[in-house]
């Protein structure tokens, strides 16, 4: 008779958040959220204790992350864990979307993806360069920058970054997509001489923030639309944000960041006021939940960006918050 994970003796070793972390592979603040959203998390956990995880608690989280990796969303990979790990009788694992391939190998998991991004993962996990390059630049010549970046880009980059989350691999994908990203987006940039805004929009990301690639898509597609940048790139330090404003009199800045620990309230706050008044602009998901100062305007998405800073910098925006 074989012994299931649950009837293990209760003297068995415990865990920690810590512990579990690494024998998954996963961050620690991963397990915390399986806990908190799905109940997937250590049975006798009670408030003001810390997480302690039985062999019957880790097994569960072997069979959510085993779904996880096959395709199931997190709320189908955390039932089926429920499930399995107390079924008196095997659970099939949930089936993933036709077409969705598997986590192993060279396909990435990309369900319900448009062809195009499809391609461009085959290509990346190949780790073909010129294809990825030419299916990009393909690409934009077709749809546009926009378009390439939400519907191409982003879901092989969010592909390949699950499953480095999961897996532990991939990072090398990661960074090769998203260097030919921005080969691709600066190839996409034309030179604006002679810009429909007579002050610029500075572009530039929070003081500890790296990933700087959606602003070189944004630039790309505000100069499309004959608008005028400066790109300051990644983790500009404050006092060079505060010179490079005083420098050139932007009518907007545009601020990027990708995590909540990289969107810094203050950084906002410390950028000075010219006599011309700057329209300050908090882009990338990290502002998301948080209380910005009045002048400054929450974007969410590619689209939104580029359609609101057109419209404020092209003089709609001046006569409302004044110049």
């Amino acid at each position: 008779m074989v012994t299931r994970p649950e009837a293990a003796c209760d003297s068995e070793p415990r865990l920690t958040v810590a512990a579990v972390a690494r024998r998954l592979g996963i961050a620690p603040a991963t397990l915390r959220t399986w806990d908190r959203r799905y109940g997937v998390g250590p049975t006798d956990h009670t408030t003001g204790r810390h997480r302690r995880y039985a062999p019957a608690d880790v097994h569960r989280l072997e069979l959510m992350q085993r779904a996880l990796l096959q395709g199931a969303s997190p709320a189908e990979a955390a039932e089926y864990a429920l499930r399995a790990a107390t079924a008196p009788q095997p659970v099939a694992p949930p089936i993933p979307p036709a077409g969705a391939g598997h986590g192993g190998g060279r396909q990435l998991l990309m369900p319900g993806a448009p062809g195009p991004a499809r391609g461009l993962g085959r290509a990346a996990m190949a780790m073909d360069e010129v294809s990825v390059q030419r299916m990009l630049v393909d690409a934009i010549d077709a749809e546009g920058v926009a378009a390439v970046w939400d519907d191409v880009i982003r879901p092989v980059l969010a592909a390949v970054g699950g499953r480095s989350l999961y897996a532990g691999d991939c990072v090398e994908v990661e960074h090769l997509v998203t260097e030919c990203a921005m080969a691709a987006m600066i190839r996409a940039t034309p030179l604006v001489t002679a810009p429909r805004n007579p002050r610029p929009v500075l572009l530039g990301c929070t003081p500890d923030e790296l990933h700087s690639l959606p602003l070189y898509v944004l630039r790309a597609a505000l100069a499309r639309r004959g608008l005028g940048t400066r790109m300051l790139g990644s983790a500009v330090p404050l006092p060079a944000l505060i010179a490079a404003v005083r420098r050139t009199a932007p009518a907007a800045v545009a601020l990027y960041a990708q995590v909540r620990a990289h969107a810094d309230v203050t950084t906002l706050v410390h950028l000075p006021r010219t006599r011309q008044r700057v329209r300050l602009f908090a882009c990338g998901p990290g502002w998301h939940g948080l209380d910005l100062p009045a002048r400054v305007e929450r974007l969410d998405d590619l689209a939104c960006a580029v359609d609101r800073i057109e419209s404020f910098v092209a003089g709609e925006g001046q006569d409302r918050f004044g110049s």
